[in-house]
C-alpha cells in the first residue's frame, strides 16, 4: 500500500512539475526578445496622445515605452526632446517617427543608444532635405496648410478632417483640429545634416490615402532608405487609425534588429 501512495505521489509531483514547465515556456514566450525598448515621436501638428493605442499593445506584449513630445518650435529643439527620450531608456531602443517626426528621428536615430528607426508616414529625408523641400518636388493634395503672421504653420480646421485624419473617428479628428500643434518655420525648413538610416535599419509604414504626404513620396523615401516596407490602406495619421498593424512593424524591427 505504501508502494502505491508513492507512486501516486511521485505521479503527482512529476505533473506539478510539467505544469511549471509549461507556465514558463508560456511566460518565456511572452516577453519580447531583442529591443524592449521604444520610443514614439510625434509629427506636425499632433501631440504624443494620438499613440496611445499603440503605445498600450506594446506594454501589453511586453515593451517599455516612451512619447516623446516635441515643442515644434525648431528642429533643434525637436531632435534634442527625441534624444532625451531616447537618452532615458535602460538599453538599446527602436525609435518611431510619424510624419515630421520621421525628419526628427532621421538625426536623433544617430544616438548610440538607437538600434533601429521606424517611419511611419513620415519624412525620411536624406543630406540637405527639408520637409518643404522634398514636398516640393512631389506635392501632397493638401492644400490647406497655411502660415500665420508668427512664422508657424496651421492646418485650416475645416479640411483637418478630409486631409490629415479622416480614417478616425470625427469627433476624435475635430478635437485633434481645435487641439494642433503649430509648427514653426525652422522645423518645416531646416535640412538634415546626417540621416541615420544610412546606417541602421529601417523599416517603413506607407500610407496609401494620405493626403498630407504623397504617397508615392513615402514609397520613393522608403526604397532609398533600403527599409523593410508595408503599405496600408490610411489616412495621413495610420498610426492611430491602424495602431495594430503599426505596433507589428515596430515589434518586427524590434525582434529581428541584432542587440550588440
Amino acid at each position: 500500500m505504501k508502494r502505491i501512495y508513492g507512486v501516486v505521489a511521485l505521479a503527482g509531483m512529476l505533473m506539478g512539475a510539467t505544469l511549471m514547465l509549461e507556465r514558463s515556456v508560456k511566460v518565456a514566450a511572452a516577453a519580447p526578445t531583442g529591443i524592449k525598448n521604444v520610443v514614439l515621436v510625434h509629427g506636425a501638428f499632433a501631440d504624443g496622445s494620438g499613440w496611445e493605442a499603440v503605445a498600450k499593445i506594446l506594454e501589453k506584449d511586453g515593451y517599455t515605452v516612451s512619447v516623446a513630445q516635441p515643442p515644434e518650435t525648431s528642429y533643434a529643439e525637436d531632435v534634442k526632446s527625441a534624444k532625451a527620450a531616447v537618452d532615458a531608456m535602460n538599453g538599446p531602443v527602436v525609435i518611431v517617427g510619424h510624419s515630421y517626426g520621421g525628419s526628427i528621428i532621421t538625426e536623433a536615430g544617430n544616438d548610440p543608444n538607437v538600434a533601429a528607426l521606424v517611419y511611419i508616414a513620415a519624412f525620411a529625408l536624406d543630406e540637405g532635405d527639408s520637409c518643404a523641400t522634398i514636398e516640393q518636388a512631389l506635392p501632397p493634395a493638401t492644400k490647406a496648410i497655411k502660415q500665420d503672421g508668427n512664422g508657424n504653420f496651421w492646418i485650416d480646421q475645416e479640411h483637418f478632417t478630409a486631409d490629415f485624419a479622416a480614417d478616425v473617428p470625427l469627433a476624435v479628428s475635430h478635437f485633434m483640429a481645435v487641439s494642433q500643434v503649430p509648427i514653426s518655420a525652422d522645423s518645416f525648413t531646416h535640412k538634415v545634416t546626417s540621416p541615420a538610416w544610412k546606417t541602421k535599419p529601417t523599416w517603413y509604414m506607407v500610407a496609401t490615402a494620405d493626403r498630407s504626404i504623397n504617397p508615392d513620396q513615402e514609397r520613393m523615401m522608403a526604397k532609398r532608405a533600403k527599409a523593410k516596407t508595408v503599405e496600408v490602406n490610411a489616412s495621413h495619421v495610420a498610426y492611430m487609425s491602424h495602431p495594430k498593424e503599426t505596433a507589428k512593424l515596430i515589434e518586427e524591427a524590434a525582434t529581428s534588429t541584432p542587440v550588440h
